[in-house]
């Protein structure tokens, strides 16, 4: 065996501390599934919701909101704790705050009780999704493994996706409301054990103080960006909308000009200096944005202009979901064969070409031409995610695999919600101006009408006769207008998102300089040192003879040490495994 073959079989014993590190990763996609299954699930259970606690408009909004928000604001915060004071301790607490938040919600009483529970769910949300992928990181640090568990990882996202409005269809079918949240406790009970005895513990080197301030600040910013961007794609363009997104920018500021004056900051901002990750985080935006938005819309379509109930809907957008699923479950072969640079460029393009090919769509139903755009609009954005996710979290060292992790998440909600805002204003920009001048149609009648297409829908059904179904029919003609504007604008980030791609690295590296793992010495060589025969464990740790290695320095480049022997060779910043 030779000494990379060798070390990097100590490096899956340590990485693994006893256990089965594909059973490991069933347990982070458990925990993962039942994050992303309650993200969507309550969106089915809002009217029922509705008519039991009799929510005002704005207690109504902040129960749907209340999750997703408090997650996306403190990612960077329980990832970078996580790096700190131990992944599995902040994912196993993160278990007890998601199953207590779910009996909460489940037999809450009031709006005011239902929002504070899902705002608990969002904090418990927040403390499990980037401790998944960090620890996912720990026990694989072969990069060829990684690639296939990131690509099981992502699939299982993909089907918590798909899977909450069905779960929430079903069990509102046979229970009450509360049913949705309940379902999580059971869960729960059982990946506490099961992921206490089975999870490995790992955290990062655990320099210096952990800066609480720092981390706070990154929170309060991220929340207001985040409620800002999800209230412009509501359409409110007031001060309620503005100041907040100010008041987030100007507070993520100040969080980054802290963390370069610190000596041991919670995040390493040089990780953005390495054209890979940088690029592989502005892939993760682009690919979300195009995403949220386009299902958004395609939701509206399938039900307002074609006239299909919610669970037709569902069942027409479900190849998306298997797409997405079977490119993650193909990635990682596709990602050593053709590399990241050209995973992800073929993504973006195989998405473009699926989005010009919806513009097609019409007022009449067209159910080939859906499968084949869903399927391959599918099958592109999880190629797309897939490799940037990959590439993201292979390029950031282990001891920060916490913060790497919390960046792509929070660039994925982020991606979110901007898309709903971005692709929500294309849309109504190129809808409303369809309704000024209708024939028999009061100028009060089509302002109202121009706000969306179900509203255009009831003004019509209270105007009735041939007045009404003039602006019936010229709302749906503009919506269809307004969605294939809206699939070319996406089209066209789409394709931006590709040229970004060819910054990402060209093949996918394996065979490198390894990080430390416990026991082992930081900078230990994965390749036989001087001296060592093949086929033999080289000293490592305390006492071991120095051997030093061509460390990456600034801007990635190689920066060349004195070494009593000649140092191994380093292949390139960033692929460490």
């Amino acid at each position: 065996m030779s000494g990379t073959t060798t070390a990097a079989a100590l490096r899956r014993r340590a990485a693994g501390a006893g256990a089965n590190r594909w059973v490991v990763l069933v347990v982070l996609c458990v925990s993962l599934l039942l994050v992303a299954v309650d993200a969507t699930v309550l969106h089915v259970a809002v009217p029922a919701v509705t008519e039991d606690l009799k929510p005002g408009a704005v207690e109504l909004l902040w129960i749907v909101d209340a999750y997703p928000l408090v997650c996306a604001s403190l990612l960077i915060l329980f990832g970078t704790l996580g790096d700190r004071v131990g992944r599995r301790r902040v994912l196993l607490l993160g278990y007890t705050l998601f199953g207590v938040a779910s009996a909460l919600a489940a037999f809450a009483d009031s709006a005011e009780l239902l929002i504070a529970a899902r705002a608990l769910l969002g904090v418990g949300g927040a403390m499990i999704m980037p401790a998944t992928l960090s620890i996912l990181r720990q026990v694989f640090p072969d990069r060829r493994e990684r690639a296939l568990a990131i690509g099981i990882w992502s699939a299982v996202a993909a089907v918590g996706a798909a899977v909450g409005p069905l779960l929430g269809g079903f069990l509102l079918e046979h229970f009450w409301w509360g049913s949705v949240f309940l379902v999580n406790i059971p869960l729960m009970l059982v990946s506490l054990p099961v992921g206490r005895i089975l999870l490995p513990e790992s955290k990062g080197d655990g320099n210096g103080p952990w800066d609480v301030v720092g981390a706070l600040t990154a929170a309060a910013g991220l929340f207001a960006v985040v409620l800002g961007v999800k209230q412009l794609g509501g359409g409110e363009t007031g001060p309620g909308t503005f100041l907040p997104l100010a008041a987030g920018v100007a507070l993520l500021v100040v969080f980054v000009r802290r963390q370069r004056r610190r000596a041991h900051p919670l995040i390493d901002l040089g990780m953005f200096a390495r054209p890979a990750f940088s690029t592989s985080v502005g892939c993760i935006v682009l690919a979300m944005l195009a995403l949220v938005g386009l299902e958004l819309i395609a939701a509206q379509y399938l039900q307002l202009v074609l006239g299909l109930s919610p669970l037709e809907t569902g069942l027409r957008l479900l190849p998306l979901t298997v797409a997405a699923m079977a490119a993650g479950l193909a990635g990682a072969r596709a990602l050593r064969r053709f590399g990241p640079r050209r995973m992800v460029s073929f993504g973006f393009c195989l998405t473009a070409g699926a989005v010009v090919m919806l513009t097609a769509m019409g007022g009449q139903d067209n159910a080939p031409l859906l499968l084949g755009g869903f399927v391959l609009l599918g099958f592109g954005l999880e190629t797309t995610l897939f490799g940037a996710y990959e590439s993201m979290l292979s390029e950031a060292p282990q001891e920060q695999a916490g913060g790497a992790a919390a960046i792509g998440e929070t660039s994925y909600q982020l991606g979110a919600g901007i898309g709903i805002a971005l692709l929500g204003s294309v849309m109504n920009g190129a809808y409303a101006p369809g309704l000024a001048q209708v024939p028999g149609v009061p100028a009060q009648a089509s302002d109202a009408a121009a706000h969306s297409l179900g509203e255009a829908y009831e003004v019509a059904a209270r105007l009735g006769g041939p007045a009404g179904e003039a602006l019936r029919l010229a709302a749906r003609h503009s919506f269809v207008h307004g969605l294939h504007v809206t699939l070319l604008v996406s089209a066209g980030l789409l394709l931006a998102g590709a040229a970004m791609a060819l910054r990402l690295p060209r093949v996918m590296q394996c065979e490198t300089t390894p990080e430390a793992t416990p026991g082992t010495t930081p900078g230990a060589s994965s390749g036989t040192p001087s001296g060592t025969t093949p086929g033999t464990i080289p000293t490592t740790g305390p006492g071991a003879a120095p051997e030093t290695t061509a460390q990456a320095g600034p801007g990635g480049g190689p920066a060349q040490m004195p070494a009593p022997r000649k140092a191994a060779e380093s292949r390139g910043p960033g692929l460490k495994v």
